[in-house]
């Protein structure tokens, strides 16, 4: 197989996303975070990175650290949970339980988890009011992990319309720590609502808790907030790798190994242009969480449907006058035949092409070759080596 002009796989962190390949630093992406976050480090603990600096996040099974890193980029999001980490604040309201700070290593290494102690079997509560906006979708989600009790009952209330959004949600924990979360939606004219950590049990028992989180949409990586008010996460952008004399306009293979954040209905670009609507090759997680394939000119359109996003997949879009191939997985998904290509292409970015339809994902590598290849080199670059590489690229469990 011919070796990759460009190539981005996820070895250091820092102001750029920084590509392998070219060595002379083009293939670089220019990378932009205003703010802080975190990350999962290779010891499988929560660490904080500085404004501006990428995040390579290794992957959790049972919280245990299980693979390769991978570069993320997430979208803006604010926590709106005060004091996060302390649940002895006032703000945190409770009823038949006793709290015990610093009574455990935390996911973050400290010893700053709260334990959470079940004294009475009427209705034992730990929650927060939290203003919201009406019908609109939350996740609520904290860390967790058992003591005796291995069963919580999660609850949101609505102030606002005084009903339950939802009561009862049971999430089973291990003493491993692990992220429990749950979404849902507003009801129209909710504007306030108490959020519990459990509101019910069936035994006495304790638990350990830190790290609480409500934030619109879906859930993201954890956001400090150790005050009141709220925190806010900027989003990041990864673009720019590349210059004129990276791209063939002729022929060429743009591959990714990436999983969507979310199925959630939002366009989703990798792509290489000249900048404009006009002239692009692009992958694209689409409205339907489908994978597709997209070239201009040719008005190319290949679509796959029934492959979860949510996983790691390996994607290839091979362009040639008169063949355009869709690869996923080591399966060929779709091909057409269109003469007319782009032209002028000289820039490799995570959006469509300009700066809207950000690519959010966890991405484990990007290739670019120049040149056309055979399908078995295509069935090759988009296959696992082995179960044991797919299993792990899949996060499953191997018993």
């Amino acid at each position: 197989m011919a070796k990759p002009k460009l190539a981005l796989v996820p070895a250091a962190q820092g102001s750029k996303f920084y590509s392998v390949l070219p060595s002379s630093g083009v293939g670089d992406f220019d990378f932009t975070r205003s703010g802080s976050a975190t990350r999962i480090n290779s010891q499988g603990l929560i660490e904080t990175v500085g404004n501006g600096v990428s995040r390579l996040n290794y992957p959790l099974i049972d919280g245990v650290v299980s693979g390769c890193p991978h570069h993320i980029l997430e979208p803006q999001s604010t926590n709106l949970i005060q004091y996060s980490e302390a649940f002895d604040n006032t703000v945190w309201e409770y009823g038949g339980i006793i709290k015990t700070s610093n009574e455990a290593i935390s996911p973050d290494g400290t010893l700053n988890a709260e334990k959470i102690e079940i004294t009475t079997l009427s209705t034992p509560n730990l929650r927060q009011t939290i203003g919201v906006l009406p019908s609109t979708k939350y996740t609520f989600s904290f860390y967790a992990k058992s003591n005796e009790l291995s069963n919580l009952k999660l609850a949101v209330y609505d102030l606002s319309n005084a009903g339950f959004i939802f009561e009862n949600e049971e999430k089973l924990i291990n003493s491993q720590w692990s992220r429990v979360s749950v979404t849902f939606t507003t009801p129209s004219g909710c504007n306030s609502v108490r959020a519990f950590i459990f509101r019910n049990s069936d035994t006495l028992g304790s638990f350990y808790v830190w790290g609480g989180q409500l934030e619109i949409g879906y859930e993201t990586s954890y956001i400090r907030n150790l005050a009141t008010g709220s925190s806010t996460r900027s989003a990041e952008t990864a673009n720019g790798s590349g210059d004129a004399a990276t791209f063939n306009d002729s022929e060429g293979v743009l591959m990714a190994e990436i999983s969507a954040l979310a199925d959630d209905g939002v366009n989703k670009f990798i792509s290489i242009s000249d900048g404009t609507i006009n002239n692009r090759i692009n992958i694209v997680f689409d409205t339907s969480n489908n994978i597709n394939a997209r070239q201009a000119p040719g008005s190319v359109n290949i679509s796959t449907s029934g492959i979860n996003i949510l996983n790691s997949n390996k994607i290839a879009y091979e362009y040639q006058s008169g063949s355009q191939e869709l690869w996923v997985n080591g399966f060929k998904i779709g091909e057409t035949s269109v003469s007319t290509l782009p032209s002028g292409l000289d820039r490799l970015n995570f959006d469509s092409f300009n700066g809207g339809d950000d690519m959010y994902c966890n991405t484990k590598q990007i290739q670019y070759f120049d040149t056309a290849l055979t399908d078995s080199e295509l069935e090759q670059l988009t296959s696992w080596v082995s179960f044991q590489e797919m299993a792990e690229s899949q996060l499953y469990s191997i018993e």
